[in-house]
């Protein structure tokens, strides 16, 4: 079969197509030969949900969580401030072709279901509906919990899905991303009966897509419009480098230094390390925070990263101005190891993912890991890729005394510790 986001090609025969894709489904789990090969999309995740243990007999979904809990996970996504775009892009379109438009967040919950009132009853008895969680170690391959997984636009039809009272249903999703952060968000579906599938709903998904990160990103100027309003008077106060930042590390002006996009994002609970500056302290202001040089200034207090991976837990201590230690988990201990000894050029999600997993496919939880990791170690991290910044002083234990890493699983810290 051919590779590609979209299901089917124009002109298909749809019945014959899904009676192939049955028989491919029933070969493989059967272990005999199939009569054509699942595109490789598909064929990736099988194997995954396999290794997860899915039934493909799974009967009833489990329960979806309560209105209470659907509600709170509403407000808290930024989602709901594109649902106009969403709805305006997709909604009527998904009523005429008998067809559920549905909006998830980053564990694939069902936060919101619009369009056909028919389809919306057909979805109900597959547990399609408002709470549930459509990822792919809960309900096997589908177009919203795959395009989670491969974090790309996904199309399945029919007997692609893994589990088999889901064969009579298709649908399309599309990731989306906070412009902001590059941070995935959740997930766009329009979902129908098999017999609605068609090519071009991938491009239609994929567009309103593109329109509501647009939106969010207008979103965001508009709030950093707001606070560069107030910046100027905080910055007139302050002595030597000094930056107004909103939530995201995203700067609003800057003064006694050359212009940056963006910083770590700050925290109430310690300093950040700004290129250029060093150690800065985060006050809080209307809107953002202003950052300015901890005292001493980046001279006198050069940026130290001592990895301690024999304490319980292991700790990352960070020496500037001042001593902070940070609590680490096994995992993050094992980033940091890696990203310390790939030195400048770093590592991508896909190459962490390999030398953590053994294989490329765990992008969401990897960028998942590394926004937690960053979040506590601030601008020490880089990314894009994910590195340690160049002037951060590295510290790091003895690898062949050190039991976490004669303990690691992850090929890469068996690697090191083979090479040590």
């Amino acid at each position: 079969m051919d590779e590609g986001v979209c299901a089917i090609r124009p002109g298909i025969d749809l019945g014959r197509h899904a009676r192939m894709l049955a028989r491919v489904h029933d070969a493989l789990l059967s272990g005999d030969r199939p009569p054509a090969d699942p595109r490789r999309l598909v064929a990736r995740s099988w194997q995954r949900v396999r290794a997860q243990g899915v039934d493909p007999d799974l009967g009833d979904p489990p329960g979806p969580i309560g209105p209470d809990e659907v509600e709170q996970r509403r407000v808290r996504s930024p989602l709901h401030r594109v649902l106009p775009e969403l709805r305006a892009a997709l909604t009527s379109v998904a009523e005429d072709a008998r067809h559920v438009m549905v909006i998830t967040d980053a564990d694939g919950v069902l936060l919101w279901r619009e369009g056909s009132s028919l389809v919306r009853h057909r979805a109900d008895r597959l547990g399609f509906t408002e709470g549930a969680t459509w990822s792919e170690s809960v309900v096997g391959t589908n177009a919203i919990g795959t395009a989670l997984a491969e974090d790309a636009p996904v199309q399945i039809f029919s007997a692609e899905h893994f589990v088999r009272t889901h064969h009579v249903w298709t649908c399309t999703a599309c990731p989306v991303h906070d412009p902001r952060t590059g941070e995935l968000l959740g997930v766009v579906d329009v979902s129908g009966p098999a017999e609605t599938v068609h090519p071009t709903t991938v491009a239609l998904v994929g567009t309103a897509v593109k329109l509501a990160e647009a939106s969010l990103w207008r979103q965001h100027e508009g709030r950093l419009d707001a606070l560069r309003a107030v910046a100027a008077p905080m910055l007139a106060g302050v002595s030597g480098p000094g930056l107004v930042v909103d939530d995201h590390g995203w700067v609003a002006a800057v003064t006694g230094m050359p212009a940056v996009d963006r910083v770590a994002a700050p925290r109430a609970c310690g300093p950040i390390a700004v290129h250029g500056v060093g150690l800065c302290i985060p006050e809080p202001v209307p809107g953002g925070w202003l950052l300015r040089a901890a005292t001493g200034g980046p001279a006198s207090a050069p940026m130290r990263l001592t990895l301690d991976l024999d304490a319980r837990p292991p700790r990352a201590i960070v020496e500037g101005t001042n001593v902070w230690l940070h609590p680490l988990s096994t995992r993050h201990a094992e980033v940091l190891l890696l990203l310390a000894h790939a030195g400048p050029t770093g590592l991508d999600a896909a190459a962490l993912s390999t030398a953590l997993y053994g294989q490329d496919g765990h992008l969401v939880t990897v960028r998942a890991e590394m926004s937690r990791l960053r979040r506590s170690l601030g601008g020490l991290l880089l990314a894009r890729p994910y590195r340690i910044a160049p002037e951060v002083e590295v510290r790091l234990p003895d690898l062949a005394e050190c039991a976490l890493v004669r303990a690691s699983t992850a090929p890469g810290v068996q690697r090191l510790a083979a090479h040590d």
